[in-house]
């Protein structure tokens, strides 16, 4: 459905109704859309397990050969220590720097 400023403002109780229905109400000003009206998208919620395997498998990490990621390394890589050693000291320095 496609309709003016005019019309979406006179109609716009209808124009709503279309939309709850899925339709696209196209708003235009002097012939151009200008917005779109419709449904909501749904979102798609939670952690996509498939494409996470699909892109593993992409990159080659699904024949991951090094050291076992065991409680001691999760263990080591929860430290700020190890963090810092990592990434350098400033990494989680919050202070903007002074000018």
């Amino acid at each position: 459905m496609e309709m003016s400023v005019r019309e979406a403002r006179a109609n716009f109780a209808s124009a709503l109704d279309a939309a709850a229905k899925g339709e696209q109400v196209i708003i235009t000003k002097n012939g151009e859309p200008v917005a779109e009206l419709g449904p909501p998208r749904k979102k798609k919620g939670g952690f996509d397990f498939e494409r996470n395997e699909r892109v593993r498998k992409e990159l080659g990490l699904d024949k991951y050969d090094g050291p076992p990621l065991d409680d001691a390394w999760l263990e080591e890589f929860n430290d700020p220590a190890w963090t810092r050693e990592l990434f350098g000291p400033d990494y989680f320095d919050d202070e903007p720097e002074a000018k």
